[in-house]
């Protein structure tokens, strides 16, 4: 499966879709952006199960500010509508590859009940 172009029309019905979605911010100007494109896109070939799609933040500026965007590039992970991770930096192919294996690994029941005993705690002190 090849990349998908995230922009505000398509991103939150992407990214809130049951699944796995790697994002990938990025601009054409920055240089390991360009370095990390080829890994990513190999990733999302290896990883047919997997949504693979990238930000320009030149052009979705509003995304890359509302996830606190401020270096590129930054890999973010999203399973079923929650984000499990979100780091800058260009990851090389082994890292990249540990990283899917993790998201893979994790136990959604248990992450959503965690949230939902965050909100409970916010919802009594708030």
């Amino acid at each position: 499966m090849a990349t998908v172009e995230l922009t505000a029309d398509n991103f939150n019905e992407v990214v809130s879709a049951e699944g796995t979605v790697l994002i990938d911010f990025w601009a054409a100007w920055c240089g390991p952006c360009r370095g990390f494109a080829p890994v990513f896109e190999k990733a999302s070939e290896e990883h047919g199960d997997i949504t693979f799609g990238k930000v320009d933040t030149e052009d979705q500026t509003e995304i890359a500010q509302a996830f606190g965007i401020s270096s590129i590039p930054t890999v973010m992970a999203v399973r079923d509508g929650v984000v499990l991770y979100a780091q800058p930096g260009a990851l090389p192919a082994p890292a990249l590859a540990e990283l899917i294996g993790k998201v893979r690994e994790v136990d959604m029941d248990e992450v959503r009940a965690t949230i939902k005993e965050q909100q409970a705690g916010e919802q009594q002190s708030g």
